[in-house]
Parts: structure tokens; C-alpha cells; sequence
């Protein structure tokens, strides 16, 4: 078995998280993503779409896509269970996931992408005008988020999940897309200072 990591990007970064959280090590062959060696041969037989993380099996299998890799590792490795464990919670956990994944990440990647000078080889076309479209989407959700956190210490009740590690890696995302926590949400920022506390928040 071996991951193929790509270090600080924020999908290669969830899986570090999850897997740091879980105490499991596994093999990494780590790849440049900065010199775009995600598009290198040995990345593309894998995953054809050149994205990162891959987890490659003993057998040759590969298994593509973040949540699909924590999954995997969620069913070898059931405790701490962080998929969530009981019908209802197992469901909460997955629409978390979901909205924080879609409301949160993805529009902080859209600014970054489309905005930052080092993405110009990425996104062809670099459209500035979908990066200041994303803005205020990012700013609503994180008002939404604050509101959500008044009252519990993570996103579902009191046990950390793979939606806090989609809010964290989407929060820290922020700094480097030159977006801020808006400065009323008190709660989301609390909420942040938590999570980067975590140990796992170092992987």
C-alpha cells in the first residue's frame, strides 16, 4: 500500500488529518504538486484526472477522491469512528460533510484558483471575475457556519468528525486565498482556534 500525498494542498491535507486522527501510518510517495508532478506518468495511470490524493493497494487497485480514502480507511479501522457511528449520526456527519465540502472549501479554492498568480498554469482560463464572484459565497457560508457553532463544540454534537476536518483544512485554505473569517463570527473563529490546537492539524 502506498499514498500518494501531495503534502499542504487541501485534499492531499484532509487524508493526512484523517489518517493522523486515526494513528494509522502509511507509505507516501510525496509529489510536487508546485512543479505539477501530479501530471507526471506514474500519477496519470493511476488517476487518468491527475488529482491527488491516490491510495494505490498492494494489488494495483487504486482508489481516488479524499472521502473515498478516509472511507476505506474508516472500514479497516473503525475507531475512533469519524464517519460517526448509528444511523442518524452516520447521516448528519455526510450532510456536514457535504455542505462544508461544497460551501466552504470548493468556493475558497474557486477564489484561490482563479486569483492567485501561482494557479496560472492550473486554471486555463484564470477568470478573476469567478474568483470575486466566489467571495461573498465564502463570507455567507461562514456567517451561516458561526450561527451553526453557538451552541456545540464540533459540527455534529461533541465528537470530532471528517466534517471538522473539511472545516479546518477549508478555514486554513482562507489565509493563502486572501479571504478572513468575517470579524462577527466569534463562534466560527473559537471553532478554528480549536481545531488548530488538534495535533492532527499539524500533518
Amino acid at each position: 500500500m502506498k499514498l500518494y500525498d501531495g503534502g499542504r494542498a487541501p485534499n492531499p491535507r484532509r487524508v493526512s488529518i484523517y489518517l493522523a486522527e486515526k494513528g494509522i501510518d502509511v507509505p507516501r510517495e510525496v509529489v510536487d504538486m508546485g512543479a505539477l508532478q501530479h501530471r507526471s506518468d506514474a500519477v496519470s495511470t493511476l488517476n487518468p484526472l491527475q488529482r491527488l490524493p491516490v491510495l494505490e493497494l498492494d494489488d494495483g487497485t487504486a482508489i481516488t477522491e479524499t472521502i473515498a480514502i478516509c472511507r476505506y480507511f474508516e472500514e479497516l479501522h473503525p475507531e475512533p469512528a469519524l464517519f460517526g457511528t448509528g444511523a442518524l449520526e452516520k447521516a448528519q456527519i455526510e450532510m456536514w460533510q457535504r455542505r462544508v465540502e461544497f460551501g466552504l472549501l470548493l468556493q475558497v479554492a474557486n477564489v484561490f484558483r482563479h486569483s492567485h498568480p501561482a494557479m496560472v498554469e492550473w486554471e486555463k482560463p484564470q477568470l478573476a471575475e469567478f474568483a470575486d464572484a466566489n467571495r461573498p459565497k465564502v463570507e455567507a457560508f461562514c456567517r451561516f457556519l458561526n450561527a451553526e457553532l453557538a451552541d456545540r463544540e464540533f459540527i455534529v454534537g461533541g465528537a470530532f468528525s471528517v466534517a471538522d476536518i473539511t472545516a479546518l483544512v477549508g478555514l486554513d485554505f482562507m489565509k493563502p486565498a486572501r479571504l478572513a473569517i468575517p470579524d462577527d463570527c466569534e463562534h466560527l473563529s473559537a471553532y478554528h482556534d480549536r481545531l488548530r490546537a488538534r495535533p492532527s492539524a499539524n500533518a
